[in-house]
């Protein structure tokens, strides 16, 4: 690949991932937003505050803003706080904001508990100790907001720029407070800000699906004739996925033991060209849908991604740990390495089909691989794939070698693995078999038979010319 391809790749898996996540913040913002709101307001689950002392406090958390901010900022997200607080047994309640320094002088020397974490509704808190009296709260005049008295207590309350602190307490300041708390927040900018997280998000993303797409062209649609000559067949349109394996004679004992770390930088880099994978056949199923055709710059790009993949778990994890060799950084065909991938472009793929693919009509081989491949997630268990895997990986450090039969299965399965995926991916319309085909090559498709009818066709069998019969029988 020439480098200028090579850092389209680059530079387009870069970009993806921050416009993958701005569009999924923005749809999530958005969708919060339409179906989360309550008399507009977002609001938080509610928490219990208990404490012995005479105050629960909140500083330096959600509500405070930073001094050092603009305050422009802080007005233009024009973000009203509603607090509300139910004290227990009829208990008179105050809850009241303002300014943190104000607070703090005004529980000095007063025991009372900071809130540090709330997780699942628990709160947790930081014991700040005090033998002075709490005075009343409500005597106080700092506050920027109140509210107190008896049943539920409601403050609503505009933010301003500053450091502020909320303060739970008993009305008459006294030790002992529960109620059960919970805080909402509304902005007119939440808006505005959906719409830029998704616009800025589809422009990176567009931009990197540009560059990917021109990325892909420098990658070679097929290896070179003499070199596929002497390896592994290509796909097929009849059979159109291709995986093939070869074992090295001379596997080391104890390399595989190091394999997985050895290949990090080949799962950082996988990481990124799978979320490329999944964006573009995505954009894929949207040019098929409406003109039957797989882009081939996409094609070519996700069919390396498949190759890739295929040669790091062959040499480092699931794929069977048959090769010490150190698989190459490309998306190309790379037919001279002992694990091979290819899949055959379609020349028109059906509009329909790419509605119902992956999701429908792929299910039945979902359920057939999750239950060779997937494990028990509640007990715990590696998936058969695995534990194959470990059995090989333990044989060959006792014995020097790799037992055959179970190569030949963990090949199969892996096929059997990635003919769903190409499938699933949108990339043929040949509907994977319920067929596990072992070894480390694809099976030879049967010659189609010769009609024995046809004047001067050959039996392949004899070798000789037939002749047809007359009607009588006779020759």
């Amino acid at each position: 690949m020439k480098p200028n391809r090579i850092v389209a790749l680059v530079l387009g898996c870069l970009l993806l991932l921050p416009g993958v996540a701005l569009l999924a913040g923005g749809a999530a913002l958005g969708a919060v937003y339409a179906f989360g709101r309550d008399d507009g307001y977002l609001t938080a689950p509610d928490v219990e505050l208990t404490t012995s002392t005479a105050a629960v406090t909140a500083e330096d958390i959600d509500l405070v803003t930073d001094p050092g901010s603009p305050d422009w900022l802080v007005d233009r997200l024009d973000l009203d706080v509603r607090i509300e607080v139910t004290g227990a047994g009829g208990q008179e309640l105050f809850v009241g904001i303002g300014p943190e320094s104000d607070v703090d002088a005004f529980l000095s020397g007063v025991a009372h508990d900071e809130l540090v974490d709330v997780s699942g509704g628990t709160a947790d808190y930081r014991r700040v100790a005090g033998g002075r009296v709490a005075p009343a709260p409500a005597d106080q005049t700092f506050w920027a907001g109140t509210a107190s008295g008896p049943g539920t207590q409601q403050l609503d309350w505009t933010a301003e720029s500053g450091r502020w602190a909320v303060v739970v307490m008993n009305a008459d300041g006294s030790p002992g407070v529960t109620a059960d708390a919970s805080v909402g927040g509304r902005s007119d900018a939440v808006v505005p800000l959906t719409w830029t997280l998704l616009a800025v998000g589809a422009a990176l993303t567009a931009a990197a699906v540009v560059l990917l797409v021109v990325g892909a062209r420098g990658v070679p649609a097929v290896a070179p004739a003499a070199a596929v000559a002497g390896g592994p067949a290509r796909a097929a349109p009849g059979r159109p996925v291709s995986v093939t394996a070869e074992l090295d004679p001379d596997l080391s004992r104890w390399q595989w033991l190091v394999k997985w770390f050895l290949a990090i930088p080949h799962f950082v880099a996988l990481a990124f060209l799978w979320l490329a994978f999944v964006v573009l056949t995505v954009v894929a199923g949207v040019a098929i849908l409406f003109t039957g055709r797989y882009p081939r710059g996409i094609f070519e790009f996700n069919v390396g991604v498949l190759r890739w993949s295929w040669r790091v778990t062959y040499y480092a994890t699931t794929g069977g740990l048959g090769t010490d060799r150190y698989p190459p950084f490309s998306l190309g065909p790379e037919p001279d390495y002992p694990a091979t991938l290819d899949v055959a472009y379609p020349a028109h793929l059906s509009n329909g089909l790419v509605l119902v693919k992956w999701w429908l009509l792929a299910i039945p081989h979902y359920l057939v691989v999750g239950a060779l491949v997937g494990g028990s997630v509640q007990a715990g268990a590696p998936g058969l794939l695995g534990v194959l895997v470990v059995i090989a990986a333990v044989w060959l450090l006792v014995t020097g070698r790799y037992h055959r039969p179970l190569f030949d299965l963990v090949v199969g399965l892996n096929r059997w693995i990635y003919r769903v995926i190409a499938y699933a991916a949108l990339m043929t319309d040949t509907y994977p078999p319920f067929r596990l085909d072992q070894g480390g090559s694809e099976p030879v498709p049967e010659p189609p038979p010769t009609s024995p009818s046809a004047p001067g066709a050959v039996d392949v069998r004899a070798g000789q010319p037939t002749v047809p019969a007359s009607r009588d029988g006779s020759l």
